[in-house]
């Protein structure tokens, strides 16, 4: 018989790991299932609004994170969820390897995944030239001519970090005007090596072996023309990471997880918060607040069963 958990949190993320700290003191017996650490705040270049830290790196504050809930012994199974189902008011995740894991009750943190444009050639060149994480992959493009796709506070951030390392930097924001903070808009700005095409939508990502270029579409005159570029990061916002959730819980338009101000479900035992949530403001500390909120909403569940 599989081990019974008091809490399964999905997600390692701000919210999962600042739910996995709150339920460890309440001492549950707590397993985190996540393919990675960090979620999406691991891929940002600079933090400078998560209080008691003026400036610091998504890498550094995740690493933080790290240490505080290994601290704690907490169990962390490394695998994609794939599944979710209860009866008789207990939880089975599955997971991509195989396994399956009980629990008395869940919390979903497993965040939001990078949308994608959806044009010929970008599943062709992913890895070759397409890509989601500028953190990860900038130091490829030392020297080289490479676009951005988006004009968010994702993109902007992915274009500060390009604008040190490659040779040319273009923006492409299918919208009329950059729509990230004025700090960003202000440094890519007055960067020598970025120019921002507005208006402009990427058609197409063409290469040989590898990209070598994008074709992109002025939307008001349909004039398309090509430019050169051996990289794309495509920065365009998210999608949340709900695809095993499908008829279990209540999602909105967006396929976010409905919560109310305590971070429940539309089912008893389940829990949600991050960037998963219908809850607005995608944010570090939004998300560890949640976190630690879904927490303690999931302690005073567990307690009412044992009564």
């Amino acid at each position: 018989m599989n081990f019974m958990y008091d809490v399964i949190i999905i997600g390692s993320g701000p919210a999962g790991m600042t739910a996995a700290v709150y339920t460890s003191r309440k001492r549950l017996d707590v397993l985190i299932i996540s393919e990675n650490v960090g979620g999406q705040a691991m891929y940002s270049s600079e933090i400078d609004n998560y209080l008691g830290y003026k400036y610091i790196t998504g890498e550094e504050l995740v690493e933080k994170f790290s240490e505080h809930i290994n601290s704690f012994g907490i169990k962390q199974e490394f695998a994609q969820v794939t599944s979710l189902r209860v009866e008789d008011g207990i939880f089975t995740v599955g997971a991509c390897n195989g396994g399956e894991f009980k629990a008395k009750s869940v919390i979903i943190a497993s965040g939001k995944t990078p949308r994608m444009l959806g044009v010929p050639g970008e599943k062709e060149y992913l890895g070759k030239g397409v890509a989601y994480c500028a953190t990860c992959d900038a130091p490829m493009f030392e020297g080289l001519d490479v676009a951005v796709a988006g004009g968010g506070n994702s993109a902007l951030d992915a274009a500060i970090q390009l604008m040190k390392i490659a040779r040319k930097v273009t923006i492409i924001e299918k919208g009329p005007r950059l729509i990230a903070d004025e700090i960003f808009r202000d440094k890519v700005t007055a960067a020598p090596n970025v120019e921002i095409l507005t208006g402009t939508t990427i058609v197409e990502i063409r290469g040989s072996k590898f990209m070598e270029s994008v074709v992109v579409e002025d939307g008001a005159s349909g004039e398309r023309r090509t430019l050169p570029a051996r990289g794309v990061f495509i920065e365009i916002g998210s999608i949340p990471a709900t695809s095993y959730l499908k008829d279990i819980v209540d999602l909105n338009a967006n396929n976010e997880v409905i919560v109310n101000c305590a971070c429940h479900t539309s089912l008893p035992g389940l829990f949600a918060a991050g960037d998963v949530t219908s809850v607005p403001e995608k944010q570090v500390i939004i998300a560890a607040g949640e976190g630690a909120k879904a927490a303690l909403a999931s302690y005073k569940y567990l307690i009412k069963l044992r009564r």
